[in-house]
């Protein structure tokens, strides 16, 4: 999905390149990603700072001179063609995007269900009848320059907010970025669309919908109406929000926090309650990506540093219990419905894959049995994170919970 546009951004002088107004930053995930750093366009220029790792890198051959198994280089299998593992098996299905379409994989079969080539950030409603995700359209649009007055051309790309059936019929488009003023036509961003449990509502990460009045936080969108509000969280700076997270049971959101510390990223979890509109931080700064499990007990995460990004497990206060990956450039994670695996992105080189760690918790401490591909040298996108749903025919019969330390859901007072 491209967000490029040409020009300054009216709001702060800020270039829409750099929309979190943080200027570009390099070398934050160490040498091995240095050359995927320089492939990346400007407008994720705060994945680099948080060390998330960039969603729109270019495929082909790996950075590092080799393939991932250190042979070769690598090249990404064609644009429309993802290499899935023949003895892949999982409940349900995952939805995730590549060059600009969205593909949904069952098992060891995956179709492409778009085909617009502006196509990111799928994630299913609760109940598997959509999928919610974001087109961005090209086009010109003129708009004041320079504070002067004077309109100039500018080059767009306005995402709007869409739903589709997981097959790919019935697309609708909710919400559309474009923002008008007078004569003037510009853009209002719109990222990771994260629907609630009840589907009455999506979050957003969106500076809509006037785009020089708000800079680029986390709001709600309501399905019916198809109006967007503000939650009015709190910012560090300018640097807005990211990566929302429902819990299950629709009485916690998490949500990334942007932060620095000099010129690094300093990314930190924050939990929300929708009730008392109130939040409070989950985790200190380093993490981002939260996704809850099943029961709300636990947190896959990504966690960064200077090296790289890894997937870890976090428990109810929001402690690391368990690192699922030790390798660096592991990141972007989401939970099987089922409660027994994690999914994430995995970059080789300069392509991105998904894995699947499957987890055990029979004897009430989080263990990693076994790691596997889901894809091989496929080029997924990264920036756009997989969603999982599983039917509930297809779902393990509720059992009581082990007795552990953090076994109690965020934001509970339950033991």
């Amino acid at each position: 999905m491209s967000t490029r546009s040409r020009g300054a951004r009216p709001r702060a002088q800020r270039n829409p390149q750099d929309p979190y107004g943080i200027g570009p930053v390099v070398g934050l995930i160490g040498p091995v990603l240095a050359a995927v750093a320089l492939a990346v366009i400007a407008s994720i220029t705060l994945s680099l700072l948080n060390g998330q790792l960039p969603g729109f890198i270019k495929t082909g051959s790996t950075g590092n001179g080799g393939g991932p198994d250190g042979g070769p280089p690598a090249s990404a299998a064609p644009s429309g063609v993802v290499i899935v593992e023949p003895e892949v098996t999982f409940p349900g299905s995952i939805a995730y995007a590549k060059a600009g379409n969205i593909w949904v994989q069952t098992g060891k079969d995956v179709k492409q269900v778009t085909d617009n080539g502006g196509d990111a950030m799928p994630a299913f409603s609760a109940d598997g009848q959509w999928i919610y995700f974001i087109r961005v359209a090209e086009g010109r649009g003129k708009f004041p320059s320079g504070g002067h007055g004077q309109r100039t051309w500018y080059d767009l790309s306005t995402p709007s907010l869409m739903r589709m059936k997981p097959d790919g019929s019935g697309v609708t488009r909710l919400l559309s970025g474009r923002f008008t003023s007078g004569n003037s036509t510009w853009f209002s961003w719109m990222r990771e669309p994260t629907p609630s449990p009840d589907g009455q509502t999506v979050l957003v990460i969106s500076d809509g919908p006037n785009p020089l009045q708000s800079d680029i936080v986390l709001k709600s969108v309501d399905v019916g109406s198809k109006k967007l509000t503000s939650l009015n969280l709190p910012e560090s700076g300018q640097l807005g929000h990211q990566d929302p997270a429902w819990r299950a049971d629709g009485k916690i959101v998490l949500y990334v926090r942007n932060g620095r510390d000099g010129s690094r990223g300093a990314p930190q979890i924050y939990r929300y309650d929708p009730k008392t509109k109130k939040t409070s931080p989950f985790t200190g700064p380093g993490y981002l990506a939260p996704a809850f499990s099943p029961d709300g007990r636990f947190v896959a995460a990504t966690k960064t540093d200077a090296f790289g990004s890894d997937v870890v497990l976090l428990d109810a206060t929001g402690n690391e219990i368990l690192a699922l990956t030790d390798d660096q450039h592991s990141f972007s994670p989401v939970w099987s419905p089922a409660g027994n695996a994690v999914a994430f992105l995995h970059l080789a080189g300069t392509i991105v894959d998904l894995r699947m760690a499957t987890l055990d918790n029979s004897s009430g401490q989080w263990t990693v049995s076994k790691t596997v591909d889901l894809t091989k040298v496929s080029g997924l996108d990264g920036a756009s994170r997989p969603s999982w749903f599983v039917p509930p025919a297809e779902l393990p019969a509720p059992s009581a919970p082990p007795a552990s330390q953090g076994s109690a859901a965020p934001g509970s007072t339950a033991p």
